[in-house]
């Protein structure tokens, strides 16, 4: 008899535990919903790029220059839904991204626009990395996104100055000048020659 009462203590003690541990979790469980829903709530507000584009170069290149176009075109649209969406779009933005140093325009094939894609392509795979975490920093997530939208200001604007530039008119002789004044067409000189070029020479 006293076995049995100390048997049924046991159970009834194993089942309030169970009960408690099954409350615990369900608490976890809400917890980490109610999180997940307020991180999505503020990428999915802070998802916002400029794509259109800022000048009429940008937007002759759109469609000149294909993978600038598809850049584009893939940050114009946003995802829905869920956090899932947001990750497989900023995996297809990592490619397009990338692309853009393939087939650059021969008029943009300048240092200048090589370092802007260059810091665009950082900036657009830190996003990519950051949505990816298990637990996504939502707010880096979305300071990103403001910082690639100055990027592609900035390289939209180096484009522009590029073209305005080209279509300024080169004076008569500038173009000898820049000649004599590039460096890489300078005659090469052993330094037997310039020791002799040195020499003081005697009257």
């Amino acid at each position: 008899m006293k076995l049995k009462f100390i048997y049924l203590l046991s159970m009834v003690f194993v089942l309030f535990s169970c009960k408690d541990e099954t409350q615990k979790h369900l608490v976890e469980t809400q917890k980490d919903i109610k999180k997940k829903e307020l991180i999505f709530s503020n990428i999915e507000k802070g998802w916002v790029f400029n794509a259109n584009p800022i000048n009429s170069t940008s937007q002759a290149n759109k469609s000149s220059w294909k993978e600038w176009g598809n850049f584009l075109t893939e940050l114009e649209q946003k995802p829905k839904k869920t956090i899932d969406a947001f990750q497989k779009k900023s995996t297809e933005l990592s490619k397009k991204v990338m692309d853009l140093n393939t087939n650059i325009p021969i008029d943009f094939n300048k240092p200048q626009i090589k370092s802007r894609i260059s810091t665009l392509i950082t900036k657009v795979r830190m996003l990519d990395l950051y949505i990816h975490l298990d637990n996504i920093p939502d707010n880096k997530v979305v300071a990103l996104v403001g910082e690639i939208n100055v990027e592609l200001v900035s390289m939209q604007n180096q484009m522009d100055k590029i073209v305005r530039k080209s279509k300024i008119p080169i004076e008569e002789g500038e173009s000898e000048l820049r000649k004599m004044l590039d460096t890489t067409r300078a005659i090469p000189t052993t330094r037997q020659q310039a020791e002799e070029l040195n020499k003081p020479r005697v009257e």
